[in-house]
């Protein structure tokens, strides 16, 4: 692929802009190997914890007109048992970021030195996953515990830090900057919308947690508009992430001030090839408009601000 697509967020070289989000096919190192050799310049693991967890009982996911609705409930096997994961999927090269999650400050840096142990080039907290108490969006929705996370996360790991918001809040742009001034190295913007379907037929809610996370399509509008305003007010990459489908819906993101892009839901629709077809088509938006680099596109968008 071009040169002109070489992108780096906060020391971490990417051969392009593209990256796996967390939660999709990040379970095992095979999966992640495969993302990265259908083309993902980056992979974002699945959300693991200090200690195993089972996560919710099915129904998990349904599918709705604008997207997926989810409430997995964080399965995974525990930070400690997921070593030889990240180990795999390190011999391909791409970086490897490990999204981590905890039920408080002092776990986030447990968790966070031992995926550095581990092998993680990055880390990525989940302070927005909207569908598990105690931790997630509960924390994500205070600016003050977000800042004491990442503090905590800094002083345990000498490694990029980035911060996944959650939208569910009333000012964003407040917990990004500080989430930035505590320390944070980039800003994922966003994690999913909170939402609910409800079988009319048995009048139940479809999600064994009743609430889950919308991603998709739909919440395209939302995230480009959270990267938009938050580009604007913090000095730290933006990763941008929320319905990106198309090499447009990626140059939409990267124009709002996104340095990178990560693409999930699209996956189970597209497939792996999608990382390929998002990326040739923003070389070519690149090549068409005779910018340089992608750097030269980066938050065009506020151009006339």
């Amino acid at each position: 692929m071009s040169r002109r697509l070489t992108t780096e967020i906060a020391g971490l070289r990417l051969a392009n802009p593209t990256m796996l989000a967390a939660g999709i096919l990040g379970f095992t190192g095979s999966s992640l190997r495969n993302a990265v050799e259908a083309g993902a310049g980056a992979v974002v693991t699945k959300s693991v914890g200090l200690t195993p967890r089972k996560g919710y009982p099915n129904p998990t996911v349904v599918q709705v007109d604008c997207g997926l609705l989810n409430a997995i409930g964080l399965p995974n096997p525990g930070v400690l048992h997921f070593r030889e994961e990240v180990r795999e999927v390190k011999e391909v090269g791409a970086p490897v970021v490990v999204s981590i999650y905890g039920f408080s400050s002092k776990e986030f840096a447990e968790v966070a030195r031992a995926a550095v142990d581990a092998g993680a080039d990055a880390l990525e907290l989940n302070v927005s996953c909207p569908h598990v108490e105690k931790t997630g969006a509960e924390i994500g929705s205070d600016p003050e515990l977000v800042a004491e996370v990442v503090r905590k996360v800094k002083d345990k790991v000498d490694k990029p830090v980035f911060v996944k918001l959650t939208p569910n809040v009333a000012n964003i742009v407040e917990v990004a900057g500080t989430a930035a001034n505590a320390g944070a190295d980039a800003i994922v913007a966003i994690n999913t919308v909170r939402g609910m379907a409800i079988e009319v037929e048995t009048t139940r809610p479809i999600l064994a947690n009743k609430i889950g996370g919308l991603s998709g399509p739909a919440i395209r509008p939302v995230a480009v508009r959270c990267v938009y305003e938050i580009s604007r007010e913090v000095n730290i990459p933006v990763i941008g992430c929320g319905g990106i489908n198309t090499w447009r819906d990626a140059v939409e993101f990267i124009l709002a001030g996104a340095s990178a892009i990560q693409i999930g839901t699209a996956i189970a629709s597209k497939g792996l090839g999608v990382f390929k077809s998002v990326t040739k088509g923003i070389d070519a938006y690149v090549l068409k408009k005779r910018f340089k680099s992608l750097k030269d596109v980066v938050g065009l968008a506020h151009s006339e601000d």
